[in-house]
């Protein structure tokens, strides 16, 4: 499949958001250019690689059960479906970013169900224990990716296998109780939480907060992916306001701040925040460092 955008197109860009960078386990860009996709959909699992064309075509190619869904879904992964023709920049440094950065686009996979058990593992842990916990419970209780893509490459666990696993096994890949139960609690209605999907926006990440243990950040993390959610800010990250802070008014914010800063920017606030990441705006490394906790120890 060969897909030629209407757009101007940063492909790492909008793929960056599925991906937790060279460890990703179900997302591996190859030295060929070749990004490699593997994932859980309604028709089974399946493997997509893209590669960005001389003539600015995306060539796609799908293998395994739900191969041809995601062949369906290339256009909307690659911001086909966003609209920023409203967006207003309202700080000078996010139309500079903004400037910066013309092929940002608001990619969308269709899917919750992926999204959903990468952003609970994210749950009030560093970003390094997170992706340990979801490398090995794509390792143990994932699958293998069809086709013929590097053989790290790993279809994240279904609802059913999450619920088949045994107590230890979580203590083992580093998961505490309170988000082994939310992932239990969301695999036992995962079909349902599809539909958030196609409610999109407030009432999307509302139907996802339905399950025990999904907050604000968890729902709003899994709207970016799953429906390209221009609206979706992350409040209670670690990260996210002290670089807000810092990049729009000088200094630190906490989420009321950030709320309040961001407001001119609704319905579009995570665009705004994303043109802000994008550009390569961190929150200043200073302070006492978080302890690595490994729970597999206690």
């Amino acid at each position: 499949m060969l897909f030629r955008p209407g757009f101007e197109l940063d492909l790492d860009t909008v793929l960056g958001p599925l991906s937790r960078g060279s460890r990703s386990p179900n997302v591996v860009r190859t030295e060929g250019g070749v990004t490699w996709l593997a994932a859980n959909t309604a028709d089974g699992a399946g493997t997509l690689a893209l590669l960005r064309r001389a003539d600015g075509e995306v060539e796609a190619e799908a293998w395994g059960p739900g191969a041809d869904r995601l062949l369906d879904g290339v256009p909307a992964m690659l911001g086909a479906s966003d609209d920023d023709s409203e967006f207003v920049a309202h700080h000078d440094v996010i139309a500079s970013a903004r400037r910066l950065n013309p092929g940002l686009r608001l990619g969308s996979t269709g899917r919750v169900w992926d999204a959903l058990v990468l952003a609970v593992l994210e749950q009030k842990v560093t970003s390094s224990e997170a992706l340990r916990s979801w490398g090995e419970l794509c390792r143990w209780f994932g699958e293998p990716a069809p086709g013929p893509g590097p053989s790290r490459l790993r279809v994240p666990p279904t609802p059913v296998a999450i619920r088949s696993i045994v107590d230890w096994k979580w203590h083992r890949a580093g998961v505490d109780l309170k988000r082994r139960t939310t992932l239990i609690a969301a695999a036992r209605v995962a079909p349902r939480l599809e539909k958030a999907v196609e409610l999109k926006g407030v009432e999307g990440r509302a139907w996802l907060r339905k399950v025990p243990g999904i907050g604000v950040w968890t729902a709003a993390e899994i709207a970016q992916r799953a429906w390209g959610d221009p609206d979706a800010v992350s409040f209670g990250d670690y990260n996210i306001p002290s670089m807000v802070g810092h990049a729009l008014v000088g200094t630190k914010l906490d989420d009321a701040g950030m709320s309040e800063v961001l407001a001119p920017y609704s319905p579009q606030r995570q665009r705004a925040v994303r043109y802000l990441s994008t550009a390569g705006f961190r929150r200043p490394r200073f302070g006492p460092k978080i302890e690595l906790r490994d729970y597999r120890a206690m």
